[in-house]
């Protein structure tokens, strides 16, 4: 569960990443060639489509970092944790939960994210 947890916090870690160069880097570590990414407002194929994806929510939320809530749960090469997205020091804008497919060498084939809770602005 360690290398499980390491891999989901690896990814938490590519969502807040601002340097195109280390993002590139996190997105091959974690995702397979042809991973996938869906959410009620995104969707990435493709290592190159996660990428602009993560780009387009920090531009969309500047100063805002994800973070990983609770222990990650898995079992059969799938996986389910919850996250929020916050500004520094400010409260959750978003809680969620993610749910995703393990593909080769434990990295992330599919993901599938639901939002739990949206502030109301």
């Amino acid at each position: 569960m360690r290398d499980l947890t390491d891999l989901v916090d690896r990814y938490i870690a590519m969502w807040n990443e601002t340097d195109p160069a280390r993002r590139r880097d996190l997105v091959a570590e974690v995702w397979t060639e042809n991973g996938s990414y869906l959410d009620p407002m995104l969707e990435g194929e493709g290592r190159s489509g996660i990428e602009a994806m993560v780009e387009g929510v920090q531009a969309r939320f500047p100063g805002h970092r994800f973070r990983r809530v609770g222990a990650v749960d898995a079992h059969h090469g799938r996986v389910r944790f919850a996250w929020e997205l916050a500004p520094e020091n400010g409260a959750p804008i978003v809680r969620g939960t993610d749910f995703a497919i393990l593909g080769d060498g434990q990295r992330l084939q599919a993901v599938t994210g639901f939002f739990d809770e949206v502030a109301h602005a």
